[in-house]
């Protein structure tokens, strides 16, 4: 049986992208997301951490990598949808 953790709510994102197989991670740096980003570069090496100028370029970048074949992610917070959004 495993042992269970206890983690909030973005280390359970974090931990969920990489246990998903998420290799490239893009996000524009702002509470309360911003953290999803840090707890992968601080425990999960093996994936890809990037900032991004902004919400759109952060969705882009997770395209791009998916289209090349990595799993791929870009998380922002709830009004960051709309500036990814922008056409």
């Amino acid at each position: 049986m495993e042992k269970k953790v206890i983690l909030q709510g973005n280390e359970a994102i974090a931990r969920g992208a990489h246990e998903a197989g998420v290799r490239v991670a893009c996000s524009y740096p702002g509470t309360p997301s911003s953290e999803i980003l840090r707890e992968l570069a601080d425990k999960y090496r093996e994936v890809y951490v990037e900032w991004s100028p902004n919400e759109k370029v952060a969705v882009e970048v997770a395209a791009g990598a998916s289209f090349a074949g990595a799993r791929a992610m870009a998380s922002m917070k709830h009004v960051g949808l709309n500036v990814a959004s922008d056409p």
